[in-house]
C-alpha cells in the first residue's frame, strides 16, 4: 500500500435525503438525525444533495438552517445547487443567513448549466424569460460576488426608518472561501479555479478524449487542472466524492445488499453514459481494510486530503448507521484520518 500521501484531513458524506411523497416528515427528520449522528461520529462535514421535483431534498438550505440549530460543529454542505433553478441575489441571502445561524459551518456547493427537463419546467420556472436566460458561468459568477460582498444595488440609504444597504444582507465574510464548484469537466474545473473556488469532485465525471477510460485518470486530470488554475496551487481545497461502503459491522443480510446494489450499478462504469459521456466510477464495497487499500491505489484519491463519501440512495437508516459508524471508526483511521473532538 503506498505510503506517500498526506493523511486525510477532512472526513465528510454526502447523502440525498430521501422521503415518502405521501407523508415528507419522516424523511426529512432522518436526514437531520444522520447530520447529528455524524457529529458525535467526529464527521468533518456532513453534506445534502439537491433534487428538484423528485422524493429527494429540494430545499437544503431549509434542512441545513434546522441542522444548524441541531448541532455546534460539524460544516453543512450542499453537494450541489444547481444554479439553474435559482436567482443568484436570493440564493446568496439564504446562504448567507444559514451561514450566520450556524457560526461559520456552511460549505456552498453549486453548479452551472440548465434546468433538468427544462422544456417541461419552464412555463412553471421561467415563463417569459427561460429562452433568455444566463444558465451558464455568467449565473455562478454573479452568486461568487454578491456572496463576497459585490454590490447589488446602486441604491443606499435611509428612507423614512428603513435603512437599506447596496450589498446582500446578511453579510457572512468567510463564507467567500467555502464556496465550492461541482465540476466533472476540464472547462469547468479550470474555470473553478481561476475564480478561486474550491472544488467538488464526484463520482461522475465526464469522458473528454477517445478511450480506454479510466476513471482516476480522468478525475486525477481535473484536479490537476483546477490547481493549475487557481492561486492557491497544489494547496487549493478538493473534495473527492465516491461511493464507499464499508461492511465491517454489517450482518450478513446487509452485505448481501450492499453487494448486489454495487453489482447492479456495475455496467454504467465501462463505458461512457449518453450524450454528455458521463462516466461513473464504480461503487466500493468491502472491509475498511480493503477499501483503504483500494483507495491508496486510487490516482486521485492520493491527490486529495478531504472526501465526501456519497451514501447510496436507497437503504434504511439502520444502514445508513452502520456505514456511517465504520467510515468514522474503522475506516477514517485507516486513512490516516482523526475524528473531531
Amino acid at each position: 500500500m503506498p505510503t506517500n500521501r498526506k493523511p486525510l484531513r477532512r472526513l465528510g458524506f454526502l447523502t440525498i435525503g430521501l422521503f415518502d411523497g405521501t407523508d415528507p416528515g419522516p424523511g426529512h427528520e432522518r436526514t437531520l438525525r444522520m447530520v447529528e449522528l455524524g457529529e458525535r461520529l467526529g464527521f468533518d462535514n456532513a453534506w445534502v444533495r439537491h433534487r428538484h421535483l423528485q422524493y429527494g431534498i429540494s430545499s437544503p438550505i431549509a434542512v441545513l438552517a434546522a441542522a444548524s440549530q441541531r448541532t455546534s460543529r460539524i460544516n453543512l454542505g450542499t453537494a450541489v445547487t444547481p444554479l439553474g433553478w435559482e436567482n443568484p441575489l436570493r440564493l446568496a441571502e439564504d446562504l448567507a443567513t444559514v451561514d450566520v445561524l450556524s457560526g461559520g459551518r456552511l460549505d456552498a456547493g453549486f453548479s452551472v448549466g440548465p434546468p433538468g427537463h427544462l422544456d417541461h419546467v419552464k412555463h412553471a420556472l421561467y415563463p417569459d424569460t427561460a429562452d433568455h436566460e444566463d444558465f451558464g458561468y455568467g449565473r455562478a459568477r454573479r452568486l461568487v460576488d454578491l456572496v463576497r460582498g459585490a454590490r447589488a444595488s446602486d441604491f443606499r440609504g435611509v428612507e423614512g426608518f428603513e435603512v437599506f444597504s447596496d450589498r446582500v444582507q446578511p453579510h457572512s465574510p468567510g463564507l467567500g472561501s467555502r464556496l465550492w464548484y461541482g465540476g466533472g469537466s476540464l472547462r469547468s474545473a479550470r474555470w473553478a479555479g481561476e475564480n478561486g473556488l474550491n472544488l467538488l469532485s464526484s463520482s461522475v465525471v465526464k469522458a473528454e478524449q477517445p478511450g480506454p477510460h479510466d476513471f482516476a485518470e480522468i478525475q486525477l486530470a481535473l484536479i490537476r487542472e483546477f490547481r493549475a488554475h487557481h492561486p492557491d496551487g497544489d494547496a487549493a481545497r478538493v473534495s473527492q466524492g465516491l461511493v464507499v461502503i464499508p461492511t465491517d459491522s454489517a450482518s450478513p443480510q446487509q452485505r448481501a445488499k450492499y453487494e448486489a446494489y454495487a453489482q447492479e450499478r456495475l455496467p454504467r462504469t465501462a463505458e461512457p453514459q449518453g450524450p454528455g459521456r458521463l462516466l461513473f466510477a464504480p461503487d466500493i464495497v468491502g472491509t475498511s481494510a480493503e477499501i483503504a487499500e483500494r483507495l491508496h491505489a486510487h490516482a486521485a484519491f492520493r491527490e486529495v486530503t478531504e472526501v465526501a463519501f456519497a451514501l447510496p440512495f436507497v437503504f434504511d437508516e439502520d444502514d445508513y448507521t452502520q456505514i456511517l459508524t465504520d467510515i468514522a471508526t474503522r475506516l477514517g483511521p485507516a486513512l490516516g484520518w482523526r475524528p473531531a473532538s
